[in-house]
Parts: C-alpha cells; structure tokens; sequence
C-alpha cells in the first residue's frame, strides 16, 4: 500500500541527507528562534525545502507539516511531518550527530516512518504492522530487564535556563538509578538507537510533532513502547516522551512520576 510513499520518503530523506553531509563542514548563517539556544541554519531551509517539494510533487493533495515553514493544508486525510535537520546545534558546531526525519500520518495514528543519518549512512524505515529495518535489516530494541544495567538518553528543553520544570531533577534522578544517561542532542537520533537496541530508553519532556512522529513508529515496530512521559498515549499535538524496550517502561514512569510529584 506504502510502497510509492516509501520510495518517495527515502530518495528525498537520502537528498537532504547528502545536501546536510556535504555541507557539515562549512560556515553557516544562524539565527535564533526563541531563545538564545534554539538554533536554525540556513541549511535547515535548504532540506526542508527539498523534501517539502518532492512531497508536495507527489502527493499534491496531503497536507506537510515541517518545522520550520509550518502546515501546508491539504485534502486528502493525510499528513506528512518533516524534520529537515535534527541536531540543528550539533551541526551548526560541525558535530556529526543529526538526522532527517520524514513520517506519514493517516489519523489517527503514523504509518510510515523514514529516518536518515547522513554521517553514518544510516537509513531507518518502519511502517505499522510491518516492522522496522536498518539498511534492510530488521531492527529490535534490547533485551535490559534492569533499569540498573540500562543507558538511557534525554535532553532538554529550550526554555532551560527560564523554566523551572527543565529536565534536570528528572535527569539526576535516573542517572543515579540507571548505568548511565546520555544527551546527543537529535530526538530523532535517540528513538532510532532505541529502535535499534543501543539505548534502552529515552524521555524527554517537551518535543514537536517532527521530533517524535518517524521515530516513535521505529521504536514501536521494533518491539518497544512509546507512551507520554505520565503513561498516557503520545500526543503528536503535545508531545511528551517517553520510548524504551518495553521491559523497563514501567519503572521509568514510576520514577518519573515521583521525582514530578504525581
């Protein structure tokens, strides 16, 4: 049923990979959003623009979401969400952690998901009900039963260094618990190590739509769990995050739960 969308995902995933690799090493133009460490790059544009106008050669008639231009409405039902460059501050520093994210949304719930790493040359697809691959071979997530011998990942919201409620007493507490957490600064780069058994969870407490959409079916496909970060449904409208193996989601929430107070 996918196999168009599919093709279409990863040959503009793979372009704007190709565009972001060879452009890592460059000097870029960066601008601020809403805070002084929220970034964007002139090549965030750039990809996004290649990926929104194969889409919207293909599929005229689905709606876009990307993160930088917004919704481009559309009539059909669907829904593409597209994160044109994730790690947008890993790049702009030259640091090669970063990803392009493309999804596919049919409400109510994502069935495609395409999630490339330029630097690795790393192609991840999952499509619901039909699993999750890694250059063509089958993704699963790990087999930790304790949360004392998992690594878990996260990172932190822009609103850091104003916002009380910032992720750092959930991080101290789950470092202390966990073997180690991490911060690689790309969501999408997260869920896909989860996806592939290199982290054993990740949570986060604030994310976009394009952040989560790919990669939390990648997780799902993979034979993992993704739910909020209280155990309710993810929400793509208000996404909170919590994706893991399945077998440590529980006491991740618990610990969640008291170190927020509920």
């Amino acid at each position: 049923m996918l196999s168009v969308e599919r093709r279409v995902a990863i040959e503009a995933a793979r372009a704007a990979g190709a565009l972001l690799r060879d452009a890592l090493s460059a000097t870029h133009r960066i601008a601020y959003k809403a805070s002084p460490v929220d970034l964007v790059t002139e090549m965030d544009a750039r990809a996004e623009t290649l990926i929104v106008e194969r889409l919207s050669a293909a599929f005229p008639d689905d709606a876009v979401l990307a993160e930088e231009r917004g919704t481009r409405p559309g009539r059909s039902g669907r829904r593409w969400i597209v994160d044109p460059l994730d790690g947008t501050t890993n790049y702009a520093h030259g640091l090669p952690v970063f990803a392009v994210s493309i999804a596919l949304e049919v409400r109510p719930a994502v069935v495609l998901g395409v999630v490339y790493d330029p630097v690795r040359d790393e192609l991840y697809v999952g499509e619901r009900g039909r699993g999750a691959l890694c250059n063509d071979a089958p993704l699963a997530v790990s087999t930790t039963t304790n949360l004392d011998a998992s690594l878990l990942t996260t990172g932190f919201p822009y609103d850091l260094r104003t916002n009380p409620d910032n992720n750092l007493r959930e991080y101290a507490v789950l470092s202390r618990r966990a073997r180690a957490v991490r911060r690689i600064g790309s969501a999408v780069i997260d869920l896909a190590w989860v996806a592939a058994g290199r982290f054993d969870g990740y949570w986060e407490l604030r994310l976009g739509a394009w952040d989560v959409a790919a990669g939390a079916l990648l997780v799902e496909e993979a034979g993992g769990r993704v739910t909020g970060i209280t155990g309710a449904p993810l929400d793509l409208e208000r996404p909170t995050l919590l994706a893991t193996n399945g077998r440590i989601h529980d006491t991740v929430l618990a610990i969640l739960a008291e170190t927020r107070g509920g």
